[in-house]
């Protein structure tokens, strides 16, 4: 399995970046994209490092923020033939605050996007779930939806998680974590999780430390990136050896037959 980073906050490699997340997954003969960014930016750095966006084969959008979903129209002008699997709460108004960050609505009538809700096979070993009995975070970082006619904490129904099991072993691909790293590292317990882990409002303190001890002790092989914050990786990488930081063009590739990572 191999995955590339087409877009992420950083680069180290003066590829452009963004405020975003878009991966590009080749596994058991797949091609998938998880997530688009907030822009076309996917696309041009996918183009530079040999991606070819018309060959895939199936995308997901993992939640309903601009950051992850801001380049699905670019996508679907690119690639003609691929299903987008998108959560039936997608388009619903969310907020950061009072200001808009949700997806553009005119996409939401596309007979491309394959509505997704609790548990969704979309290939062999592939699954999307949703985990509504999953516990989420009680700090929702400010972070708001509409409901009713006003705005209230986000409940996160529209974030969705990828699993993909090959020889075994068990990847689990996060968008940004937002019911909770810890909750969603305790509920899937994946041999590999990748993904943000929404850290990056979190003070550099005893409590971050916490947290870090907490996903070292699940034995996880951690690959994060985007909403955690360098600066508290950075903070919680002494006690939490088992987690790389991810950048724009980078790519991993998973020996699992021997986990080998």
């Amino acid at each position: 399995m191999k995955i590339t980073v087409l877009a992420e906050n950083t680069s180290r490699n003066d590829l452009p970046t963004e405020h975003g997340l878009s991966l590009y997954i080749e596994a058991d003969g797949k091609k998938l994209l998880f997530d688009t960014g907030q822009s076309d930016l996917f696309a041009k750095n996918a183009q530079i490092l040999g991606k070819d966006l018309e060959a895939v084969d199936l995308a997901v959008i993992s939640h309903g923020h601009y950051d992850h979903g801001g380049g699905l129209k670019t996508f679907l002008s690119i690639n003609k033939t691929a299903p987008v699997y998108i959560s039936r709460y997608a388009f619903e108004p969310h907020y950061n605050g009072e200001r808009y960050i949700g997806l553009d609505t005119s996409l939401e009538n596309s007979d491309r996007l394959v509505f997704t809700d609790g548990e969704t096979q979309i290939a062999a070993g592939m699954t999307l779930y949703s985990a509504p009995d999953m516990e989420t975070a009680d700090d929702r970082g400010g972070l708001n939806m509409l409901s009713g006619g006003a705005l209230v904490p986000d409940d996160f129904r529209h974030e969705q998680y990828l699993l993909i099991e090959e020889n075994g072993r068990r990847i689990l691909i996060s968008g940004c974590s937002h019911r909770g790293i810890i909750n969603i590292s305790r509920y899937f317990r994946p041999d590999v999780l990748i993904g943000g882990f929404h850290l990056h409002k979190h003070a550099l303190d005893d409590g971050l430390t916490a947290i870090g001890r907490t996903l070292a002790g699940f034995g996880i092989k951690y690959y994060t990136c985007h909403c955690t914050g360098t600066a508290q990786f950075e903070y919680i990488k002494p006690v939490l050896e088992n987690a790389e930081y991810i950048s724009t063009g980078d790519s991993i590739v998973l020996q699992l037959k021997s986990m080998k990572l």
